[in-house]
Protein backbone atom coordinates (compact mmCIF):
# COMPACT_ATOMS: atom_id res chain seq x y z
CA UNK A 1 0.00 0.00 0.00
CA UNK A 2 1.26 3.20 -0.97
CA UNK A 3 1.12 6.59 0.97
CA UNK A 4 -1.37 8.92 -0.72
CA UNK A 5 1.53 11.78 -0.79
CA UNK A 6 -0.94 14.10 -3.18
CA UNK A 7 -2.92 14.30 0.27
CA UNK A 8 -0.32 14.67 2.35
CA UNK A 9 1.24 17.77 0.32
CA UNK A 10 -2.14 19.34 -0.10
CA UNK A 11 -2.88 19.41 3.64
CA UNK A 12 1.19 20.90 4.34
CA UNK A 13 0.47 23.11 1.42
CA UNK A 14 -2.53 24.42 3.30
CA UNK A 15 -1.08 24.39 6.67
CA UNK A 16 1.55 26.89 5.33
CA UNK A 17 -0.94 29.17 3.12
CA UNK A 18 -3.24 29.50 6.57
CA UNK A 19 -0.06 30.07 8.76
CA UNK A 20 1.59 32.72 6.39
CA UNK A 21 -1.70 34.69 6.17
CA UNK A 22 -2.31 34.80 10.11
CA UNK A 23 1.20 34.54 11.20
CA UNK A 24 3.69 36.08 8.33
CA UNK A 25 3.93 39.74 10.69
CA UNK A 26 5.14 37.95 13.62
CA UNK A 27 9.02 38.77 14.37
CA UNK A 28 9.42 35.61 14.97
CA UNK A 29 9.15 35.43 10.63
CA UNK A 30 10.90 37.99 9.86
CA UNK A 31 13.12 37.87 6.99
CA UNK A 32 11.90 34.31 6.17
CA UNK A 33 9.77 33.11 2.79
CA UNK A 34 6.31 33.12 5.56
CA UNK A 35 6.69 36.48 5.67
CA UNK A 36 7.05 36.86 1.86
CA UNK A 37 3.91 34.56 1.22
CA UNK A 38 1.85 36.98 4.34
CA UNK A 39 3.19 39.94 1.92
CA UNK A 40 1.73 38.38 -1.37
CA UNK A 41 -1.31 37.22 -0.02
CA UNK A 42 -2.01 40.63 2.26
CA UNK A 43 -1.27 42.94 -0.44
CA UNK A 44 0.66 41.94 -3.32
CA UNK A 45 -2.04 39.46 -4.87
CA UNK A 46 -4.46 41.97 -4.49
CA UNK A 47 -2.93 44.50 -6.05
CA UNK A 48 -2.17 42.34 -9.26
CA UNK A 49 -5.85 41.49 -9.26
CA UNK A 50 -6.74 45.10 -9.57
CA UNK A 51 -4.44 45.50 -12.48
CA UNK A 52 -6.13 42.20 -13.68
CA UNK A 53 -9.72 43.51 -13.78
CA UNK A 54 -8.31 47.42 -14.80
CA UNK A 55 -6.98 45.47 -18.19
CA UNK A 56 -9.52 43.32 -18.58
CA UNK A 57 -12.47 45.07 -18.09
CA UNK A 58 -11.81 48.79 -17.72
CA UNK A 59 -11.48 51.65 -14.71
CA UNK A 60 -15.03 51.04 -14.38
CA UNK A 61 -14.68 47.33 -12.84
CA UNK A 62 -11.84 48.28 -10.93
CA UNK A 63 -13.67 51.07 -9.26
CA UNK A 64 -16.33 48.60 -8.19
CA UNK A 65 -13.81 46.23 -6.57
CA UNK A 66 -12.53 49.21 -4.68
CA UNK A 67 -15.91 50.23 -3.69
CA UNK A 68 -16.66 46.33 -2.09
CA UNK A 69 -13.15 46.70 -0.86
CA UNK A 70 -14.24 50.45 1.10
CA UNK A 71 -17.52 48.74 2.20
CA UNK A 72 -15.48 45.59 3.58
CA UNK A 73 -12.91 47.75 5.33
CA UNK A 74 -13.50 51.12 5.97
CA UNK A 75 -17.32 50.56 6.96
CA UNK A 76 -19.33 48.36 9.47
CA UNK A 77 -20.54 45.28 8.08
CA UNK A 78 -21.93 41.79 9.35
CA UNK A 79 -19.68 39.78 6.22
CA UNK A 80 -17.06 37.85 9.24
CA UNK A 81 -19.67 37.85 11.33
CA UNK A 82 -21.71 35.45 9.18
CA UNK A 83 -19.02 33.97 8.20
CA UNK A 84 -17.92 32.88 11.70
CA UNK A 85 -21.51 31.78 11.86
CA UNK A 86 -20.65 29.87 9.09
CA UNK A 87 -17.63 28.21 10.29
CA UNK A 88 -19.14 27.33 13.05
CA UNK A 89 -22.38 25.99 12.39
CA UNK A 90 -20.92 24.06 8.94
CA UNK A 91 -18.36 22.56 11.08
CA UNK A 92 -20.33 21.13 13.87
CA UNK A 93 -22.53 19.83 11.07
CA UNK A 94 -20.12 17.96 9.63
CA UNK A 95 -18.88 16.66 12.39
CA UNK A 96 -22.55 15.54 13.84
CA UNK A 97 -23.35 13.88 9.97
CA UNK A 98 -19.77 11.78 9.96
CA UNK A 99 -18.70 11.40 13.60
CA UNK A 100 -21.70 10.58 15.77
CA UNK A 101 -22.45 7.43 14.57
CA UNK A 102 -19.21 6.38 16.12
CA UNK A 103 -20.07 7.60 19.64
CA UNK A 104 -20.69 5.73 21.83
CA UNK A 105 -17.37 4.45 20.86
CA UNK A 106 -14.22 2.24 22.69
CA UNK A 107 -12.50 5.54 23.92
CA UNK A 108 -15.88 8.28 23.59
CA UNK A 109 -19.11 7.96 26.08
CA UNK A 110 -22.06 8.95 24.88
CA UNK A 111 -21.89 11.93 26.98
CA UNK A 112 -19.63 14.01 24.41
CA UNK A 113 -23.35 14.03 21.85
CA UNK A 114 -24.79 16.41 24.56
CA UNK A 115 -21.32 17.91 25.92
CA UNK A 116 -20.68 19.36 22.54
CA UNK A 117 -23.69 21.16 21.97
CA UNK A 118 -23.30 22.84 25.58
CA UNK A 119 -19.74 24.17 24.33
CA UNK A 120 -20.56 25.15 21.01
CA UNK A 121 -23.74 26.92 22.62
CA UNK A 122 -21.57 28.74 25.24
CA UNK A 123 -19.07 30.01 22.26
CA UNK A 124 -21.87 31.64 20.05
CA UNK A 125 -23.06 33.07 23.34
CA UNK A 126 -19.60 34.87 24.30
CA UNK A 127 -19.84 35.85 20.20
CA UNK A 128 -22.85 37.34 21.19
CA UNK A 129 -21.54 39.24 23.89
CA UNK A 130 -18.40 40.86 22.30
CA UNK A 131 -20.35 41.42 18.65
CA UNK A 132 -23.40 43.44 20.23
CA UNK A 133 -22.25 44.79 24.02
CA UNK A 134 -20.93 48.92 24.22
CA UNK A 135 -17.07 48.81 24.08
CA UNK A 136 -17.12 51.98 26.07
CA UNK A 137 -18.28 54.54 24.16
CA UNK A 138 -16.94 58.08 25.13
CA UNK A 139 -19.79 61.28 24.68
CA UNK A 140 -20.18 64.71 25.57
CA UNK A 141 -22.26 62.96 29.13
CA UNK A 142 -19.32 60.73 30.42
CA UNK A 143 -15.80 61.88 29.55
CA UNK A 144 -15.19 63.68 32.43
CA UNK A 145 -15.70 60.78 34.32
CA UNK A 146 -13.20 58.65 31.95
CA UNK A 147 -10.46 62.21 32.19
CA UNK A 148 -10.60 61.80 35.67
CA UNK A 149 -10.24 57.31 35.74
CA UNK A 150 -7.58 57.26 33.15
CA UNK A 151 -4.73 60.05 34.07
CA UNK A 152 -2.62 61.08 31.11
CA UNK A 153 1.34 59.99 31.30
CA UNK A 154 2.63 62.59 29.02
CA UNK A 155 4.75 60.05 26.73
CA UNK A 156 2.25 57.93 24.89
CA UNK A 157 -0.89 60.09 25.90
CA UNK A 158 -1.46 63.97 25.97
CA UNK A 159 -4.74 66.23 26.53
CA UNK A 160 -6.24 66.65 23.58
CA UNK A 161 -9.26 67.20 21.56
CA UNK A 162 -10.67 64.30 19.27
CA UNK A 163 -10.82 66.47 16.64
CA UNK A 164 -14.26 64.43 15.06
CA UNK A 165 -16.16 64.18 18.15
CA UNK A 166 -15.04 67.46 19.28
CA UNK A 167 -14.54 66.42 23.20
CA UNK A 168 -11.34 65.61 25.27
CA UNK A 169 -10.24 62.05 24.48
CA UNK A 170 -9.13 60.71 27.70
CA UNK A 171 -5.89 58.57 27.85
CA UNK A 172 -6.20 55.37 26.22
CA UNK A 173 -8.91 56.30 24.37
CA UNK A 174 -8.95 56.21 20.39
CA UNK A 175 -11.15 57.75 17.54
CA UNK A 176 -12.42 54.30 15.76
CA UNK A 177 -12.79 55.68 11.91
CA UNK A 178 -15.04 52.41 11.26
CA UNK A 179 -17.75 53.25 14.07
CA UNK A 180 -17.10 56.66 14.46
CA UNK A 181 -16.73 56.82 18.01
CA UNK A 182 -14.41 57.32 20.56
CA UNK A 183 -13.85 54.29 22.56
CA UNK A 184 -12.27 54.07 26.20
CA UNK A 185 -9.41 51.78 26.61
CA UNK A 186 -9.77 51.14 23.00
CA UNK A 187 -7.62 47.93 21.91
CA UNK A 188 -8.84 47.55 18.35
CA UNK A 189 -11.18 47.03 15.99
CA UNK A 190 -12.44 43.36 15.56
CA UNK A 191 -14.10 42.69 12.33
CA UNK A 192 -15.15 39.47 13.17
CA UNK A 193 -17.30 41.39 15.73
CA UNK A 194 -18.11 43.98 13.65
CA UNK A 195 -17.52 45.51 16.61
CA UNK A 196 -14.51 47.98 18.77
CA UNK A 197 -13.00 46.04 21.68
CA UNK A 198 -12.58 48.40 24.27
CA UNK A 199 -12.99 48.76 28.31
CA UNK A 200 -16.21 47.33 28.89
CA UNK A 201 -16.02 44.27 26.24
CA UNK A 202 -12.45 43.43 26.48
CA UNK A 203 -13.28 40.79 28.62
CA UNK A 204 -16.06 38.92 26.90
CA UNK A 205 -13.29 38.68 23.72
CA UNK A 206 -10.86 37.41 25.87
CA UNK A 207 -13.16 34.93 26.94
CA UNK A 208 -14.45 34.25 23.66
CA UNK A 209 -10.83 33.71 22.34
CA UNK A 210 -9.97 31.22 25.54
CA UNK A 211 -13.02 29.22 25.26
CA UNK A 212 -13.03 28.82 21.42
CA UNK A 213 -8.96 27.64 21.45
CA UNK A 214 -10.09 25.04 24.25
CA UNK A 215 -13.36 24.30 21.81
CA UNK A 216 -11.40 23.18 19.27
CA UNK A 217 -8.56 21.02 21.02
CA UNK A 218 -11.60 19.50 22.86
CA UNK A 219 -12.95 18.55 19.04
CA UNK A 220 -9.84 17.25 17.83
CA UNK A 221 -8.89 15.32 20.90
CA UNK A 222 -12.43 14.08 20.55
CA UNK A 223 -12.44 13.17 16.72
CA UNK A 224 -8.89 11.70 17.67
CA UNK A 225 -10.10 9.05 20.09
CA UNK A 226 -12.73 8.24 17.86
CA UNK A 227 -10.51 7.32 15.46
CA UNK A 228 -8.20 5.50 17.94
CA UNK A 229 -11.83 3.49 19.01
CA UNK A 230 -12.03 2.68 15.47
CA UNK A 231 -8.26 1.04 14.81
CA UNK A 232 -9.01 -0.87 18.29
CA UNK A 233 -12.87 -2.28 17.09
CA UNK A 234 -11.59 -3.09 13.48
CA UNK A 235 -8.08 -4.73 15.10
CA UNK A 236 -6.68 -3.30 12.67
CA UNK A 237 -3.25 -3.43 14.01
CA UNK A 238 -3.78 -7.50 14.26
CA UNK A 239 -5.19 -7.98 10.94
CA UNK A 240 -1.60 -6.19 9.04
CA UNK A 241 0.29 -8.32 11.60
CA UNK A 242 -1.22 -11.74 11.74
CA UNK A 243 -3.10 -11.82 8.22
CA UNK A 244 -0.43 -9.05 6.04
CA UNK A 245 2.85 -10.19 7.22
CA UNK A 246 3.73 -6.84 8.52
CA UNK A 247 5.84 -6.32 11.05
CA UNK A 248 4.81 -5.14 14.38
CA UNK A 249 6.98 -1.87 14.57
CA UNK A 250 5.69 1.47 14.44
CA UNK A 251 7.86 2.31 11.12
CA UNK A 252 6.40 -0.79 9.66
CA UNK A 253 2.81 -0.30 10.53
CA UNK A 254 2.52 3.88 10.12
CA UNK A 255 2.01 4.16 6.09
CA UNK A 256 -0.50 1.34 5.68
CA UNK A 257 -2.33 2.56 9.09
CA UNK A 258 -2.53 6.40 7.70
CA UNK A 259 -3.55 5.08 4.33
CA UNK A 260 -6.15 2.64 5.91
CA UNK A 261 -7.38 6.11 7.85
CA UNK A 262 -7.90 8.37 4.65
CA UNK A 263 -9.14 5.71 2.95
CA UNK A 264 -12.12 5.18 6.07
CA UNK A 265 -12.06 8.38 8.32
CA UNK A 266 -10.49 10.78 5.88
CA UNK A 267 -13.39 13.09 7.18
CA UNK A 268 -12.25 12.75 11.02
CA UNK A 269 -8.62 12.93 9.72
CA UNK A 270 -8.91 16.55 7.92
CA UNK A 271 -11.00 18.01 10.91
CA UNK A 272 -8.81 16.94 13.24
CA UNK A 273 -5.66 18.62 11.33
CA UNK A 274 -8.12 22.08 11.07
CA UNK A 275 -8.73 22.27 14.46
CA UNK A 276 -5.61 21.22 15.36
CA UNK A 277 -4.47 24.41 13.13
CA UNK A 278 -7.03 26.42 14.36
CA UNK A 279 -6.61 25.53 18.20
CA UNK A 280 -2.33 26.37 17.53
CA UNK A 281 -3.44 29.92 16.03
CA UNK A 282 -6.12 30.79 18.57
CA UNK A 283 -3.71 29.14 21.54
CA UNK A 284 -1.01 32.22 20.28
CA UNK A 285 -3.79 35.02 20.01
CA UNK A 286 -4.85 34.08 23.38
CA UNK A 287 -1.80 34.20 25.04
CA UNK A 288 -0.72 37.34 23.67
CA UNK A 289 -4.01 38.68 24.92
CA UNK A 290 -3.84 37.09 28.25
CA UNK A 291 -0.29 39.07 28.15
CA UNK A 292 -1.99 42.56 28.03
CA UNK A 293 -4.50 41.87 30.49
CA UNK A 294 -2.44 40.85 33.20
CA UNK A 295 0.22 44.29 31.72
CA UNK A 296 -2.68 46.47 32.05
CA UNK A 297 -1.72 47.15 27.89
CA UNK A 298 -3.92 47.30 25.01
CA UNK A 299 -2.61 46.60 21.40
CA UNK A 300 -3.34 50.14 20.30
CA UNK A 301 -0.66 50.84 23.04
CA UNK A 302 1.60 47.76 22.35
CA UNK A 303 1.89 49.98 18.80
CA UNK A 304 2.40 53.15 20.75
CA UNK A 305 5.09 51.68 22.58
CA UNK A 306 6.53 50.30 20.03
CA UNK A 307 7.06 53.55 18.29
CA UNK A 308 7.97 55.55 20.73
CA UNK A 309 10.64 53.26 21.93
CA UNK A 310 12.13 53.15 18.12
CA UNK A 311 12.22 57.00 17.61
CA UNK A 312 13.92 57.43 21.23
CA UNK A 313 16.35 55.44 20.28
CA UNK A 314 16.89 56.63 17.10
CA UNK A 315 17.34 60.31 19.20
CA UNK A 316 20.08 58.75 21.82
CA UNK A 317 22.13 57.31 18.99
CA UNK A 318 22.10 60.72 16.98
CA UNK A 319 23.44 62.71 20.24
CA UNK A 320 26.10 59.92 21.17
CA UNK A 321 27.06 60.44 17.72
CA UNK A 322 27.09 64.10 18.17
CA UNK A 323 29.06 63.58 21.48
CA UNK A 324 31.78 61.31 19.64
CA UNK A 325 31.97 63.75 16.80
CA UNK A 326 32.33 66.60 19.38
CA UNK A 327 34.96 65.14 21.47
CA UNK A 328 36.88 63.75 18.59
CA UNK A 329 36.90 67.47 17.50
CA UNK A 330 37.91 68.51 20.80
CA UNK A 331 41.02 65.56 21.14
CA UNK A 332 42.37 66.54 17.63
CA UNK A 333 42.32 70.03 18.18
CA UNK A 334 44.51 69.46 21.47
CA UNK A 335 46.46 66.68 20.79
CA UNK A 336 47.90 69.52 17.67
CA UNK A 337 49.44 71.64 20.66
CA UNK A 338 50.89 68.54 21.71
CA UNK A 339 53.92 66.61 21.31
CA UNK A 340 52.91 64.18 18.47
CA UNK A 341 51.85 61.06 19.97
CA UNK A 342 53.75 57.63 18.87
CA UNK A 343 51.87 55.34 16.44
CA UNK A 344 51.68 52.45 18.47
CA UNK A 345 50.10 54.15 21.66
CA UNK A 346 47.36 55.80 18.69
CA UNK A 347 47.04 52.77 17.57
CA UNK A 348 45.73 50.65 20.99
CA UNK A 349 44.20 54.08 22.28
CA UNK A 350 40.22 54.31 21.95
CA UNK A 351 38.18 57.27 21.31
CA UNK A 352 35.61 58.26 23.68
CA UNK A 353 31.86 57.48 22.81
CA UNK A 354 29.53 57.92 24.62
CA UNK A 355 27.15 54.84 25.62
CA UNK A 356 23.35 55.31 24.50
CA UNK A 357 20.73 55.82 26.78
CA UNK A 358 18.57 52.96 27.61
CA UNK A 359 14.90 53.37 26.68
CA UNK A 360 12.58 52.40 29.45
CA UNK A 361 8.65 51.57 29.33
CA UNK A 362 7.13 52.93 31.92
CA UNK A 363 3.66 51.97 31.85
CA UNK A 364 1.60 53.81 34.59
CA UNK A 365 -1.52 51.97 34.13
CA UNK A 366 0.42 48.54 35.11
CA UNK A 367 -0.71 48.17 39.06
CA UNK A 368 0.28 44.05 39.48
CA UNK A 369 -1.26 41.66 37.40
CA UNK A 370 -4.18 40.94 39.71
CA UNK A 371 -5.29 44.32 39.71
CA UNK A 372 -4.86 44.44 36.17
CA UNK A 373 -7.23 41.56 35.67
CA UNK A 374 -9.47 43.09 37.77
CA UNK A 375 -9.61 46.13 35.57
CA UNK A 376 -10.75 43.89 32.71
CA UNK A 377 -13.18 41.49 34.33
CA UNK A 378 -14.91 45.06 36.56
CA UNK A 379 -13.91 48.28 34.09
CA UNK A 380 -13.57 51.08 35.92
CA UNK A 381 -16.46 52.51 34.11
CA UNK A 382 -19.20 49.82 35.78
CA UNK A 383 -17.86 50.94 39.29
CA UNK A 384 -19.65 53.16 42.00
CA UNK A 385 -16.44 55.33 42.26
CA UNK A 386 -16.92 56.01 38.25
CA UNK A 387 -20.15 58.24 38.60
CA UNK A 388 -18.51 60.47 41.83
CA UNK A 389 -14.90 61.27 39.32
CA UNK A 390 -15.41 65.01 37.29
CA UNK A 391 -12.61 66.66 35.92
CA UNK A 392 -10.83 68.72 37.59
Amino acid sequence: MDVPWVLVAHGSVTALVVVSFLCGQWPIFEGTFVQSINHFLTSGAYRHFLRLVQAACGTGARDLVLGVEQYCCDRPNPILQVFYVAIIGGTYFIIVQSSFKYIPGYYVSVLHRYLSIVVVSIGAILFVLTSFSDPGTITSENVSQYVSAYPFDNIIYVEKECSTCKITRPARAKHCRICDRCVARFDHHCGWMNNCIGEKNTRYFVAFLVWHFLLCLYGAIILGFIVAGELKDKKVVYILTVYYGIDNSFSALFPHVAQWLLAVHNTQILLVVFLGIIALLLGGFCAYHVHLCLSNTTTNETFKWQDYIFWMKKENAVKASAYTLKASINAASSEAQKSPQSKWKKFFSRSKTRAEEPVVKNNIYDVGWIRNLCEVMVPLSERSSFSCKKSE
